[in-house]
């Protein structure tokens, strides 16, 4: 029996390069899209005071693999800005049903997720982009001030926060890390009404984004809520925009933004275009116009995970 590799945390950030991860987590939405077998949904055990534990298991047949990430989500107890997500993917050879590889969760979570949201914004958002404005300040804010400049030429980069104080040290903290100039603003709207590209990347529990905020063309990444519960944006824009998510069956049952748009009598299912892997395989077409504002909807799934983790074992023995 083969050994069982284990990627930690430091392995985890030294291989998963985000230009490949972007390219697996394209490949992988692409093959959940297209003829993979129905997936369950995560499972969700709250814990009390708004922490929780969840599953999410799966398969990638596409990879020959299937598994599971088992994930806590936690508070940030002193505001120092680090994951709220805690846990370990396992991934499981599909040929011969054995453990193949266990690894760090937060790091592949930071990164994996940054990496789906940068290759459904290559897809979505207008070429012609010149302003990103991320809302949020914590580790995904980082990464995706990481990856969406790969695929987006940006001339300026926002960062807005609940503290702005905290929003100016990650500014200065990933220009100096990216070599990119990101510049801290101390309102909301002011961040959306100059962006072109918008990701909402926080735990907050109201809308930190309203429609009249975002101009024509505008593409959305909501990617901050992953239940039901915390809502990032108005009812309003979620019913103005055309919308898709990352897996049609999670985005029904756990989006948020979506049921309360619902709940609201403003949508029904059918708002739900399809999903992000059919936009990349060119079965459905997400942007019709440069006046169009668009969402793609960020729930995450393990398929990412997974492609994430056969992504490590290639990088491991090359």
């Amino acid at each position: 029996m083969a050994p069982i590799k284990f990627h930690d945390a430091a392995e985890v950030e030294k291989l998963l390069d985000y230009p490949g991860c972007i390219e697996a987590m394209r490949q992988a939405m692409t093959a959940l899209s297209s003829g993979e077998r129905p997936q369950p949904l995560r499972q969700i055990w709250p814990l009390g005071n708004g922490e929780t534990w969840g599953i999410m298991p799966g398969d990638l047949a596409a990879l020959s693999t299937f598994g599971a990430k088992l994930i806590s989500v936690f508070h940030d107890p002193d505001g120092s800005g680090r994951t709220r997500h805690q846990g370990v993917v396992v991934a499981y050879d599909g040929a011969t049903g054995a453990v193949s590889a266990i690894a760090d969760a937060e790091p592949i979570t930071k990164i994996r997720t940054a990496c789906a949201t940068a290759a459904a914004t290559d897809a979505m958002a207008r070429k012609d982009c010149q302003v990103l404005a991320v809302f949020g300040t914590g580790l995904q804010a980082q990464s995706h001030l990481q990856a969406l400049p790969l695929v987006r030429p940006f001339r300026e980069i926002l960062l807005w926060g609940q503290s702005m104080e905290r929003a100016r040290t990650v500014a200065e903290q990933m220009s100096r890390l990216t070599g990119r100039e990101i510049v801290a603003v101390p309102q909301g709207r002011e961040a959306a009404e100059r962006a072109d590209v918008i990701c909402t990347v926080s735990s907050s529990e109201d809308p930190i984004l309203l429609n009249e905020w975002v101009k024509p063309g505008t593409h959305i990444n909501l990617v901050g809520s992953s239940y039901l519960g915390p809502v990032e944006v108005d009812p309003p824009l979620v019913a103005r925009a055309r919308y898709v998510a990352d897996y049609l069956p999670g985005a029904l049952a756990q989006a948020a933004e979506l049921a309360t748009a619902r709940a609201a009598g403003l949508i029904d299912d059918s708002h739900v275009l399809g999903e992000i892997g059919d936009v990349f395989a060119g079965r459905l077409v997400a942007r019709e116009n440069d006046d169009q504002v668009t969402i793609y909807k960020s729930l995450g799934h393990v398929a990412q995970d997974l492609a994430a983790v056969a992504y490590l074992n290639e990088r491991s023995i090359s």
